[in-house]
């Protein structure tokens, strides 16, 4: 009996090892916590983030969102350089609030959604700047194309209190290094080449700053 004991808890353990890595997958992962300490599920809080961009049509300022995105944090920001952030954007949700416009944009000269319905980022290295203030550097991908890309983010305490986090940050982008506004669309005169994306993300369970 024992030894049956024994084998049963020795099948078990390498299981449990290996469900707790993909549990936390399906979540957005934990900041890094004192020993002895359970960790607390990162997530990110849809309907108080967005991520918008403004681009010039005709040489003037227009501004768009992304209306369906996600992200994963695996983040201690007291050891930034050991975490990663990967962010997925439904390429179908952007929109400039315009419906004739709005009904262009997931269509293949611009995001292509049917063939590439998501735009990605995915971090490569963390560095702290100080006063609670980063730098991310990594991949995004829009339509299949990745580029190297370093974004400034700012994390704080969410006004109001609670276990809550606010990222935010901005970068620039050349929007035909993407092939978006591909063929005719390719006249910069029209749509400028430069895009300006902004986003500030909610997390909740977010470690201490």
């Amino acid at each position: 009996m024992m030894m049956t004991t024994m084998k049963l808890m020795m099948m078990k353990c390498p299981l449990s090892r290996l469900l707790q890595p993909l549990a936390a997958l399906a979540f957005v992962l934990t900041a890094a916590m004192p020993a002895g300490a359970e960790p607390s599920a990162t997530r990110l809080i849809a309907d108080k983030s967005q991520i918008v961009f403004v681009s010039k049509q005709m040489g003037v300022p227009v501004e768009g969102t992304f209306k369906k995105f996600d992200a994963q944090v695996a983040f201690d920001p007291k050891k930034p350089e050991g975490g990663t952030v990967a962010l997925q954007i439904d390429t179908a949700s952007a929109g400039f609030g315009v419906p004739m416009s709005d009904a262009e944009l997931p269509k293949a000269p611009w995001f292509d959604a049917a063939h590439f319905p998501q735009a990605s980022f995915q971090s490569s290295a963390i560095k702290a700047l100080g006063d609670g203030k980063f730098e991310m550097a990594g991949k995004l991908t829009i339509k299949g194309i990745a580029r190297s890309v370093t974004v400034p983010v700012g994390i704080a305490a969410a006004p109001g209190g609670g276990n809550y986090a606010v990222a935010t940050g901005s970068f620039t982008i050349q929007r035909l290094d993407f092939k978006v506004g591909d063929g005719e669309w390719t006249d910069t005169s029209v749509v400028g080449n430069e895009v300006q994306v902004r986003f500030k993300l909610t997390l909740a369970g977010f470690g201490p700053l």
